[in-house]
């Protein structure tokens, strides 16, 4: 989450090779600080929640500016379209909206990440170096289609997170009942 300001800043006033270094440091740092907390037991209750909020914090940080127009020289395919960031932000105010009326309208606090949820977020991290590297280096033929792999993977893990925590919920109502 520190390297957010960091990262949103460089990228905001034209660094884009510094914003691709410190994305890559952030995505980096992240899968090492989960690795190590599974391998040697180091996993907290507040680090389930914090990790996800950081990693949605810096999508949709990313998102938002890669969106900007004048961030980039006048390239094709960039900026990012409005719709991938929609798509992006939309899937996860779904969730959290979803989860928020389960919450209050049951109690249920069961929730978990989907592997669909998963893939989709590691799509989005590779995306936004994707974009970075095209916006660093020019090669941008590949945009469109790495633009519509992540609004894919949103919208069907947004629907399916909605069956995944339906899923939980008869799981912990029959964990109850037996």
């Amino acid at each position: 989450m520190a390297m957010i300001p960091a990262f949103a800043s460089l990228l905001y006033y034209g660094y884009s090779d510094w914003a691709l270094i410190v994305f890559v440091a952030a995505g980096l740092s992240d899968g090492v600080d989960g690795f190590v907390a599974r391998r040697f037991g180091q996993e907290s209750e507040l680090g389930t929640i914090i990790d996800p909020i950081a990693d949605k914090l810096l999508m949709t940080v990313a998102f938002i500016i890669l969106t900007l127009p004048n961030i980039f020289p006048p390239v094709k395919h960039l900026p990012v379209p409005f719709w991938v960031t929609a798509a992006v932000i939309g899937r996860d105010v779904l969730i959290v909206t979803v989860a928020a009326a389960i919450n209050i309208m049951t109690g249920f606090r069961g929730f978990k990440p989907s592997w669909l949820g998963k893939l989709s977020t590691t799509v989005q991290v590779l995306a936004v170096t994707l974009i970075l590297i095209a916006a660093v280096y020019g090669y941008t033929f590949y945009l469109p289609t790495v633009y519509t792999i992540v609004v894919l993977l949103a919208a069907i893990s947004g629907f399916h997170y909605i069956f995944f925590v339906a899923s939980l919920m008869k799981e912990k109502e029959s964990d109850n009942e037996g």
